[in-house]
């Protein structure tokens, strides 16, 4: 009862506020145009939601929250929206303890002044009702957005898949926010197996998935491309991929531009989201996007083969528990 209460007197008040502040039109036409790509680069359709976004995300989460200075961070994302990158990602939970950056507080001086340019993403992580509830409203208050263009339920996997399925949970919470009008489209994130991945997508109507990308799983157990991916698939989702080019922190030699085309040439992949904390990054992504072309098969065959022995790897940081996403730095 107590939750219901909660959600009802938020959802309530967010929505009426954005109807008396924007208009009723805004709930539909809060982000980008959909024909709107100036700059050239490659596009893609997220599933079924019908929203044209460019195939790079902006991953705002540790690498944007580490630098230190404000004015830069925000520099870095003006650039990049000015730039034609305009879908981003971020979560409630982004945060540096070191400089006390907050990623939707951040994202959020933006927003205030640019909000139908930018496709906005974030994510709730409390597996309580209450505390989830909570979460969503603080994150619009940062954000400083009356609707959302995408919320998911962040970090899913076996071990917690109780909780987030649980009446009143957090994959209710966020039906009820799209029925409501508090977001357009709805999503869930993972970073481990495949089963609670596949499951999600196969009883639920979600709109989007963000998977950890894993090249090499066979002896890991991890199949996300073979069995997460077609389930999303199959249900119509858009499938963003995401810790693409970590793999260089383990062999230096290989190169991002690679990680990231591998990663757009995989099959039933909308797009990659990647962290970024320069402008020098922002005009690598964009030089991908402008000259894209997909992966020969025998050029994905040798990525793989190079991958593997990262993949093999039993330490690698996200697919260990208790990993939290966006505050490493």
């Amino acid at each position: 009862m107590k939750n219901d209460l909660t959600r009802r007197e938020f959802v309530k008040g967010s929505v009426a506020a954005s109807v008396t502040i924007a208009g009723a039109g805004s709930l539909l036409g809060s982000c980008v145009s959909p024909n709107s790509n100036p700059q050239g680069l490659a596009m893609t359709t997220l599933g079924k939601t019908g929203a044209k976004i460019p195939r790079i995300a902006l991953g705002l989460g540790s690498r944007w929250c580490s630098i230190d200075d404000e004015d830069q961070a925000l520099d870095v994302l003006t650039y990049a929206l000015d730039k034609g990158l305009y879908y981003w990602d971020t979560a409630g939970s982004y945060e540096n303890e070191k400089n006390g950056a907050i990623s939707e507080e951040r994202i959020g001086k933006i927003l205030k002044h640019r909000r139908k340019e930018v496709f906005i993403s974030t994510k709730v992580s409390s597996r309580d009702p209450d505390e989830a509830m909570r979460e969503i409203e603080r994150g619009l208050k940062r954000l400083q957005v009356d609707q959302l263009d995408m919320l998911k339920v962040h970090n899913c996997s076996s071990e917690n898949l109780e909780k987030i399925e649980a009446k009143g949970g957090p994959v209710e919470i966020v039906h009820r926010m799209k029925e409501e009008g508090v977001t357009r489209f709805i999503g869930f994130s993972g970073h481990t197996e495949a089963t609670a991945l596949k499951h999600l997508a196969v009883n639920y109507d979600f709109d989007n998935m963000l998977m950890a990308l894993n090249h090499w799983s066979a002896e890991m157990g991890f199949k996300r491309q073979e069995e997460a991916m077609p389930a999303a698939d199959k249900k119509g989702m858009g499938v963003m991929l995401m810790k693409v080019v970590r793999p260089i922190e383990n062999d230096a030699s290989l190169k991002p531009t690679d990680l990231i085309r591998y990663a757009l040439s995989l099959k039933q992949a909308d797009g990659v989201v990647l962290g970024t904390d320069s402008k020098e990054v922002v005009d690598s992504n964009v030089n991908i996007l402008k000259n894209f072309k997909t992966m020969s098969q025998t050029e994905m065959d040798k990525i793989t083969m190079r991958l593997a022995p990262f993949y093999r790897h039993k330490n690698i940081p996200w697919m260990e528990p208790g990993y939290e996403d966006g505050n490493w730095a």
